[in-house]
């Protein structure tokens, strides 16, 4: 129920396009962070057309308003968006969500709830982690490995931060005690630590990765 209502209310913001032609990915786009996946046409599906979904995040195709969402239907702008972004198409909805240091989602969603990720442009800092992933499995195992334990060494210290100004609240305080933090880092080390938790959610979201506690903290 709460992810239809999500939906209905993305849907009521998609506006119409103005019919221009889908930009080719160039490499100067990766210093200005343009995301761009497709949904290629797929007949046994019910699609007779090829879907690009562009996001930009700041200049003449981003707007005023800051990240957007662009839908191309066979090259053609067709609709845009606010993210969280969900386009409605033949056979279900493209959905495209960021977090504050990536991609939280980008995937199609079949009106029987089947759900696949999108396809990112080979050029693009996305399709290039992800080829990196298919050309060197064993690095790019490491890599997310080492992503993934600094996001839980992240989480863990968030926890005990908060934790000890929580556990002095009078009413918390006189029902079970006060909570006094095991663990006093110097603050070149939490500044250290925050700053690789952040490139860990940033990398996860390069392979379009997301959990709400891991990368959530991270962001």
């Amino acid at each position: 129920m709460l992810e239809d209502w999500t939906r209905r209310r993305a849907a009521r913001r998609v506006e119409g396009g103005d019919d221009r032609p889908l930009q080719p990915f160039r490499w100067w786009h990766l210093l200005a962070g343009r995301k761009l996946l497709y949904l290629p046409a797929s007949p046994a599906e019910g699609r007779d057309a090829d879907y690009a979904v562009d996001i930009r995040h700041w200049g003449k195709q981003g707007g005023e308003e800051g990240a957007r969402a662009h839908l191309y239907r066979d090259g053609k702008h067709r609709a845009q968006s606010r993210l969280p972004a969900g386009f409605p198409v033949e056979g279900g909805t493209l959905e495209v969500a960021m977090s504050d240091v990536g991609l939280k989602r980008a995937r199609y969603v079949t009106e029987d709830g089947a759900r696949r990720q999108l396809t990112p442009d080979p050029r693009s800092a996305v399709g290039r982690r992800l080829r990196f992933d298919r050309e060197h499995p064993v690095a790019g195992r490491w890599i997310g490995a080492v992503s993934v334990l600094l996001l839980l060494v992240g989480v863990g210290l968030n926890l005990l931060q908060i934790a000890e100004p929580v556990s002095e609240i009078p009413p918390i305080a006189e029902s079970i005690g006060t909570f006094e933090s095991p663990v006093r880092l110097p603050l070149w080390l939490n500044v250290t630590l925050g700053i690789g938790a952040a490139l860990g959610s940033m990398e996860r979201g390069l392979r379009l990765r997301y959990h709400w506690l891991l990368d959530g903290a991270g962001a």
